[in-house]
């Protein structure tokens, strides 16, 4: 068989990632007098490679996450008040191992959902299942669900190796969903899995963000129990950005 036809062949095979590299590998291999067994391992190699990354974004398709922020990409010093070091232990994910939570609380614009995000996306290369949501979009996807449609979502969130649950109380809970909130946590914390809260709003006022004090204490039992604990304050980034934008501005002009 020619090269054409070995192609056509690792396609058919679905050995898509053999099939990519086998012109380039094969000139290597001529080239640099390479033995075959190098050449084929390296071959190997490359149909593994392709499908790792098939299988991370089809796993991050899945996850909800809306971007890739990376921990490299956050700049501590702007804010020395910050949590680093336990931010940093997050994304080990030793706390996804043992099944333990995570709560970044405190002020707005101090990079919780930053951190969120890329101990998300961590997780995910690191081939945990991970779902990501904004807290109203995981309430209202049970609003229209019918009962067997509502067990399904139960399902989904309640399985994932790590659910993120990204600004909590930034918009009212309505009244209908607190039931599901509930749920989702009581589910995910009999089966011992890894969730992620991060919130504006310190865990004391949650029981009149929720309008029941009875169902916040019992979601706040759970969370808390084995939970990393992250506090932040300090001034906002977003701020600062804006601000920096508006004196670029005036300089320009």
């Amino acid at each position: 068989m020619n090269i054409v036809e070995i192609q056509s062949n690792l396609r058919r095979l679905r050995l898509s990632g053999m099939c990519e590299t086998l012109e380039a590998r094969a000139l290597q291999a001529a080239q640099g007098n390479v033995p075959f067994i190098e050449m084929f391992s390296t071959l190997i190699q490359d149909e593994i490679d392709r499908r790792d990354t098939r299988f991370i974004e089809s796993r991050f398709r899945k996850s909800g996450l809306d971007e890739r922020k990376l921990m490299s990409q956050f700049e501590w010093s702007f804010n020395p008040k910050l949590p680093r070091n336990a931010a940093l232990e997050l994304l080990t994910l030793k706390f996804v191992t043992l099944g333990e939570n995570a709560m970044l609380i405190g002020s707005p614009g101090t990079g919780k959902s930053h951190i969120a995000k890329s101990v998300a996306l961590a997780a995910i290369q690191s081939r945990y299942d991970v779902i990501y949501r904004d807290a109203q979009d995981l309430v209202l996807t049970f609003a229209d669900a019918t009962g067997q449609e509502r067990r399904k979502i139960l399902k989904v969130y309640s399985e994932a190796d790590l659910l993120v649950i990204d600004d909590l109380f930034l918009r009212k809970i309505p009244p209908c969903a607190i039931e599901e909130l509930q749920e989702v946590i009581f589910a995910r914390y009999r089966k011992g899995k890894s969730t992620m809260v991060t919130s504006n709003r310190v865990i004391e006022d949650w029981g009149k963000l929720l309008g029941d004090a009875a169902a916040a204490a019992a979601i706040l039992d759970r969370l808390l129990h084995n939970c990393k604990m992250l506090d932040f304050e300090g001034p906002s980034w977003r701020l600062k950005q804006a601000g920096e934008r508006v004196a670029k501005k005036g300089r320009s002009g």
